[in-house]
């Protein structure tokens, strides 16, 4: 009939009864006996759609579409990290050297940090790049703990302190990955991140914990809200990281959303 069957999709399934098929079922002796076997139709309707009636059908799916808070709210309440220029062909390379940065200060924060917990405290780095210097703003929650003052010609590293730290969501997933490094109950590890976050007066907390959960054999995921968290509203500040922890019975990933005010 000349359709393509990339383009056809079901509008209409229906299910209708049949008839019903008498049989004989043999047996030894002159035994046989009639049995009755339903029968049912069915009815399938098909349609040749378009291209743009193939993107309206997909779109109009009742699912969740997951979208990063962060970037759902840029233009309005929330700020890029990394502000520099470049042309398109450069622009990968741009991108790696900034990832390249973060890591490198992550590792040097790691091995460097003089505290018992295990808390990094970097709640973000951002990275300003002009002709002839980049400049790199870390914000920390416990600067003190660290020495690290570099200025070079090209390079302008500054380390900013923040007032209060268990409220951003970096600092305080690195709390909840050390407790569960240390193997303590993922529930009271995330109770209490929830009364750390409360201390920094924040409006609603969400944290999401997915993997082998306490060793199970079974990867499941839990979560726990404290307040109000509405993702969906552009005007709300929301704060949202997501963090790997390695832990002997393998990967558990943390996302934490924290609801800080509303303009």
């Amino acid at each position: 009939m000349g359709l393509n069957e990339e383009y056809l999709v079901i509008i209409k399934a229906t299910v209708d009864e049949g008839t019903t098929v008498k049989k004989l079922k043999p047996r030894a002796r002159g035994r046989s006996y009639p049995i009755k076997r339903p029968t049912c139709h069915i009815t399938i309707v098909l349609k040749n759609i378009s291209l743009y009636e193939e993107s309206v059908v997909e779109n109009s799916i009742g699912m969740g579409q997951k979208i990063n808070p962060l970037g759902f709210r840029l233009g309005t309440i929330q700020g890029h990290h990394s502000l520099w220029f470049a042309q398109p062909k450069n622009y990968s390379k741009g991108l790696q050297e900034d990832q390249k940065i973060r890591e490198c200060i992550k590792n040097y924060v790691q091995k460097n940090m003089r505290i018992s917990s295990g808390v990094e405290g970097i709640a973000r780095i951002e990275i300003q790049k002009r002709i002839d210097l980049i400049q790199i703003i870390i914000h920390m929650g416990f600067p003190k703990l660290l020495e690290l003052n570099y200025v070079n010609r090209k390079l302008n590293i500054t380390i900013t302190r923040i007032t209060k730290p268990y409220g951003h969501p970096n600092i305080l997933a690195e709390f909840i990955a050390g407790q569960l490094r240390n193997r303590v109950s993922f529930r009271k590890a995330i109770k209490k991140a929830i009364e750390l976050t409360e201390q920094a007066d924040t409006k609603g907390i969400q944290v999401q914990i997915a993997g082998r959960i306490d060793g199970k054999e079974i990867a499941r995921v839990e979560w726990i809200r404290e307040g109000r968290v509405p993702l969906q509203t552009i005007r709300a500040k929301i704060d949202y990281c997501s963090y790997r922890v390695r832990t002997i019975y393998g990967v558990l990933g943390i996302k934490i959303w924290i609801f800080v005010d509303e303009e």
